[in-house]
C-alpha cells in the first residue's frame, strides 16, 4: 500500500494568501495582489507571483494554464486544511489532547460571547444524541 503524502503545512504568509483565495475563489495572480494590497500596502505583484508559484509546487494551490493568466485556487477547502493544522497542533503542543486544546482555549482567549455560542453548540449536541 503506498504511504498517502502528508498534507502540506502553510507558512504564515501562505495562509494569508489561502484566506484570500478561499474568500475570492479562483483567481488570477493580478486579482490575488490586488486584494493583498488592500491589507498590506507594502506587497509587491512579484511577492504575490513568487508566493504562488512556491505554493503550487507545494501542493498547497492548484494552478489553471489554459489561459494567459493562470488561475490559482485552494488545493484544499478551508475546513479540510483547519481540521488538519488543528490536529497537528493538539498532536504537538497538546500531547494529543483535546481537551486539553479546549481547556487551554477557554481559559481568557474566548469572549463571553463566544462562551455563550460554545455552550450552545454543545447544549444542541447533548440534544441531538
Amino acid at each position: 500500500m503506498p504511504k498517502s503524502r502528508p498534507h502540506p503545512k502553510p507558512t504564515p504568509a501562505e495562509l494569508d494568501l489561502l484566506r484570500l483565495l478561499w474568500r475570492l475563489g479562483p483567481s488570477t495572480v493580478k486579482q490575488v495582489h490586488e486584494a493583498r494590497v488592500l491589507e498590506r500596502p507594502d506587497v509587491a505583484y512579484a511577492t504575490v507571483l513568487r508566493l504562488l508559484q512556491i505554493m503550487h509546487g507545494k501542493g498547497l494551490l492548484t494552478r489553471d494554464e489554459s489561459q494567459r493568466s493562470h488561475v490559482y485556487a485552494a488545493a484544499a477547502a478551508q475546513d479540510s486544511l483547519q481540521t488538519n493544522l488543528l490536529q497537528d497542533l493538539i498532536q504537538k503542543a497538546f500531547s494529543g489532547s483535546g481537551k486539553a486544546l479546549v481547556m487551554t482555549a477557554l481559559r481568557g482567549h474566548v469572549t463571553d460571547e463566544e462562551r455563550a455560542e460554545i455552550q450552545r453548540f454543545l447544549q444542541e449536541s447533548d440534544d441531538e444524541r
